[in-house]
């Protein structure tokens, strides 16, 4: 299988995460998506439980077809490093092709992550782009970029492949103007973000009372 992996605080989570998602799904072909919580430290200030969010990731994963909910980051106690999370999904999914989405904004600091070049040897990478969007030529993550970018035929062309890991996918998304932050804000003063939520997660927050003020 082609197994996508999506990270992110999800506090709460969002149609800012979820059609970028479904986008990168459909571009790359991909059989599944995991929705992967990040783990939160103790000492950040948070308004929600880990439970909490696991469960409205849950629940939105009940809604959508290939989306699955991998709690692997959120259970953990550690510090949550990516290239530790890849070996454990690859010892689940041996298998497999697992392809780490991202934002280009993640993207041009990965030489700033722990053990950041031994990700090419457990996965793919993809990183999402608003359309147009260019690294400049002179960033020191471009050579990574044009050394390992996977030609756009093979975004199409993926059937019957054998499972592979190292290649840099670019995938084209529509801008999102929603973020959690400011979901929390209009909760906070009672103003119900309809057009940003799943129906089933706008539910659940107004049932449990979070980031009501």
């Amino acid at each position: 299988m082609r197994i996508g992996i999506l990270g992110g605080t999800f506090d709460p989570i969002h149609y800012g995460h979820i059609r970028p998602g479904l986008e990168v799904k459909t571009a790359l072909k991909l059989d599944k998506l995991l929705l992967m919580p990040n783990h939160i430290a103790p000492h950040k200030q948070v308004n929600t439980s880990t439970a909490q969010r696991l469960e409205m990731v849950a629940q939105v994963c009940s809604q959508i077809e290939g989306f699955e909910l991998c709690d692997i980051e959120a259970k953990r106690d550690t510090p949550s490093y990516t290239v530790v999370t890849l070996k454990e999904l690859q010892t689940l999914y041996p298998n497999d092709e697992l392809f780490f989405i991202m934002g280009m904004d993640s993207f041009i600091q990965l030489n700033t992550w722990y053990q950041w070049q031994q990700l090419f040897e457990l996965a793919n990478i993809v990183v999402c782009c608003r359309p147009g969007w260019l690294l400049p030529a002179e960033h020191p993550m471009q050579q990574v970029l044009s050394e390992r970018l996977a030609p756009a035929m093979q975004n199409q062309s993926l059937a019957n492949q054998e499972p592979s890991h190292g290649r840099i996918y670019t995938v084209d998304v529509n801008p999102q103007d929603i973020s959690s932050t400011d979901i929390r804000r209009r909760l906070a003063l009672g103003d119900l973000p309809e057009e940003a939520l799943l129906p089933i997660t706008l539910e659940y927050i107004q049932k449990q009372r979070l980031y009501f003020s």
